[in-house]
């Protein structure tokens, strides 16, 4: 792996139209390439408008094959520009199966690895158990060119668990796509709580692990098609933090925005000397993390 990755993200708003998103990812993802990025990482169900705030049968209809068309559109996008592309799909595995499915691109077009969404919420206005089958792939680094990447997706940046095992498995960094945002009627200080938690945690997981943690996230308003709620204004803040937990940029929270920014992967080298918390984990103290409640 190279000492330095030179890494794009993109942050953006999201239409109706997927033709138009497509579209406009393409020119964010070309705009990344010139500027020299080696990797290159969409926020989360990027194709489309985040369909989960309603329960719906003909949202299904959104779901693709992998191989499919959005895979051939990405692939043919990270040959032509040389880099690996992180995408994610909302994946049609079989009737009545779907999940929530990143799927990263090789530098040659041909796909690299797949994840699908381990933890599935159920919340007002992210109805995602009522679309996505929980995966079934594990917590495994993608291997690509540019490095061993540890693909996770939006809800899974709340377990340390996650991330956890994908460092041990040997994930040289942390990537979330990500699509979170506020609901209307929370007071100014809750948004700010939860926006700050979400980036605590994260956070958290790159100190843990001594590794970078990439967050993508999409920004911009987006209504409840059923009018129960006023919508999510998804709050962006797409940011990198190194292995001790410093931010290394960070995008707004209302604008479309792509960042590109070079990450010094020595660094994890030397955070983990002086910070050895692989060697001093008690393994033959950890029986209870497998149990649902300890009491």
């Amino acid at each position: 792996m190279t000492h330095t990755l030179r890494i794009g993200l993109i942050q953006l708003s999201i239409t109706e139209s997927v033709e138009q998103n497509k579209k406009n990812i393409q020119q964010h993802i070309e705009h990344c390439a010139k500027q020299g990025a080696q990797l290159v990482v969409l926020q989360e169900l990027h194709n489309t408008v985040y369909f989960c705030q309603t329960e719906e049968v003909c949202n299904f209809d959104l779901a693709e094959t992998i191989p499919g068309p959005s895979t051939e559109f990405y692939g043919s996008i990270a040959q032509r520009n040389g880099i690996v592309l992180v995408t994610s799909l909302f994946e049609k595995r079989a009737a009545g199966i779907y999940h929530n499915t990143a799927v990263v691109f090789e530098n040659d077009g041909t796909i690299a690895g797949k994840y699908r969404k381990m933890h599935i919420p159920d919340d007002p206005a992210y109805y995602e158990k009522f679309y996505f089958t929980p995966g079934d792939l594990g917590f495994t680094p993608i291997q690509t060119s540019v490095g061993c990447l540890g693909v996770l997706i939006c809800w899974d940046q709340w377990y340390p668990e996650a991330a956890r095992i994908m460092a041990m498995h040997g994930a040289q960094i942390l990537l979330y796509p990500t699509a979170i945002g506020w609901e209307s009627t929370d007071t100014n200080e809750e948004k700010q709580r939860q926006q700050q938690a979400w980036i605590l945690s994260q956070r958290a997981h790159a100190v843990a692990n001594g590794i970078p943690v990439v967050a993508v996230n999409r920004v911009g308003t987006e209504t409840d098609p059923s009018g129960v709620t006023n919508g999510i204004q998804f709050w962006g803040h797409s940011f990198v933090a190194g292995p001790q937990g410093e931010i290394l940029a960070q995008a707004s929270d209302t604008q479309s925005e792509t960042i590109v920014i070079d990450i010094d992967m020595q660094r994890s080298e030397h955070v983990r000397r002086i910070w050895p918390f692989f060697r001093d984990r008690r393994i033959d103290a950890y029986a209870d993390i497998v149990k649902r409640y300890a009491k």
